[in-house]
């Protein structure tokens, strides 16, 4: 698999706190020519986005139908032996990368990730958050759940109450709240967690990753063989999985 990043036109939500335009994501090296969001950024950046919906526990309904039963490690989704690896660099406050979350990759999720053929990890890349400090908090919080393998419960939940970007939404008690709705989460277990220099060193580690890579948006996708090397994966649409599933059905194919 050629591991060089596409280099097509791909508007993306940069690290530089621009409005967000789309996510940068599509597959360099597995045939799909990177193609450009076709609605320019101030028609998409127009569309209303949801206020956070304090003690909504009935958003845990769709959160339980799409991960109940999915096993989680840490930051992983999936079965330990899954064949293809799909990593997501993410900003939990970045409204594209909600877009992906309850588009193409919830698809995913039912189809590959519940049959044992694909795993996904939670990565973080400040893109969206004003603050750094807020930022950290945030996804650190999401790791914190992780030490219970309940990340994705948290992740799921706050991409269905993200606020509208730049209004300094995420405060200690929105991620408290986030945090008791997820189901079976020891609060006091997460709380003491995500202070953890294990949480730090993760975040340090996912920076220095997307520097290496030169990954400038946020969602930024990798995709390859269990163990293998991983490619950057680009896609005109965040909402159709089709780019993703045909990406992966190759992969699925392959062999080392």
């Amino acid at each position: 698999m050629n591991g060089n990043p596409s280099t097509g036109l791909v508007r993306a939500r940069r690290r530089v706190l621009a409005p967000c335009a789309a996510a940068l994501l599509a597959v360099a090296g597995l045939g799909g020519a990177p193609i450009a969001h076709g609605s320019p950024p101030a028609a998409r950046d127009s569309r209303p986005t949801l206020t956070p919906a304090l003690g909504a526990r009935s958003l845990i309904a769709p959160v339980r139908a799409l991960l109940g039963g999915i096993p989680q490690a840490g930051a992983v989704l999936g079965y330990p032996h899954a064949p293809v690896t799909m990593q997501v660099f993410s900003d939990l406050e970045c409204p594209y990368c909600k877009e992906l979350a309850l588009g193409a990759q919830s698809s995913l999720i039912r189809r590959y990730v519940r049959t044992g053929k694909l795993k996904i990890e939670f990565r973080s890349l400040e893109t969206a958050t004003r603050e750094p400090l807020t930022f950290r908090a945030q996804q650190a919080a999401a790791l914190a759940a992780g030490r219970q393998n309940k990340a994705w419960y948290f992740v799921e939940l706050f991409y269905r109450e993200q606020g509208p970007e730049g209004s300094g939404y995420v405060t200690p008690a929105y991620l408290r709240n986030i945090a008791r709705q997820v189901p079976g989460l020891n609060l006091s277990a997460w709380n003491a967690a995500r202070a953890s220099p294990v949480l730090t060193a993760t975040l340090d580690r996912d920076e220095q990753d997307a520097i290496q890579r030169r990954l400038r948006g946020t969602p930024s996708v990798l995709i390859g063989r269990t163990g293998g090397h991983l490619s950057q994966l680009v896609s005109p649409s965040l909402e159709s999985a089709s780019p993703f599933e045909a990406a992966i059905n190759r992969l699925l194919r392959s062999r080392r």
